[in-house]
């Protein structure tokens, strides 16, 4: 087990939970988990999920997960110089207790967005995708549509009980829920307005899904034509 830097403050108590805060519990570090969820990502591109964290929170952040072993730290041969960080098992086996947390902030501290708040619809999802259970298998794609790009796809895959986001799109899902930002911003907000998102493909399995991901209960979406 990797022993706590000496850069840290760590609690000095020997029980689990503040042997894991030891290593977990600093600013930034369980969101860049998030951001990781789906895959390995580029320091550039960590920047772009966590617009709040300066260059020099990043870099050191991310020197001491891989020093904790909750990272690897890939470097590739071209031009320009390309670094991919990508999360540990040892890390991947916080995603549930990350969406345990967004489950919480769901219930005591959800809100509609604040004047100066980054708004993303796939930080929401890479949170919350790790607590999914289900008996249900099969791929649905969450897709927000944008006038700019078209749409961005985020693919939730269900298996052994559980959900995960993965970024291998060749197949064709099984379903899809569909809508642009304002849609999604309703249906994951605290009003639950789920009516401006479609559904294409397996109705029952897109409402499993969108139970599981947003504040609400049991909802309705409108079924694609």
């Amino acid at each position: 087990m990797t022993a706590v830097s000496s850069k840290r403050h760590p609690y000095n108590q020997w029980s689990p939970d503040a042997r894991a805060l030891d290593r977990v519990g600093d600013k930034w570090t369980l969101l860049i988990i998030r951001d990781l969820a789906d895959g390995p990502r580029r320091f550039v591109d960590l920047q772009r999920t966590l617009p709040g964290i300066s260059t020099e929170q990043l870099r050191s952040r991310l020197n001491r997960m891989v020093d904790d072993e909750l990272l690897t730290r890939s470097r590739y041969r071209e031009v320009p110089p390309r670094v991919d960080y990508e999360l540990t098992e040892e890390a991947r086996a916080l995603l549930p207790a990350i969406a345990a947390i967004a489950r919480w902030g769901y219930q005591h501290a959800w809100g509609d967005a604040l004047a100066g708040e980054h708004v993303d619809i796939g930080a929401i999802l890479r949170a919350t995708v790790g607590g999914i259970v289900t008996e249900r298998t099969g791929e649905i794609d969450c897709v927000i549509l944008d006038e700019a790009t078209g749409e961005v796809r985020w693919r939730v895959a269900l298996s052994g009980g559980s959900g995960q986001l993965i970024r291998d799109l060749d197949a064709e899902p099984a379903s899809a829920l569909i809508g642009d930002e304002a849609a999604w911003r309703a249906a994951l907000g605290p009003a639950g307005k789920h009516d401006a998102l479609q559904i294409a493909g397996d109705r029952e399995l897109a409402l499993e899904v969108l139970e599981q991901v947003s504040a609400a209960g049991p909802v309705k979406v409108n079924a694609s034509t």
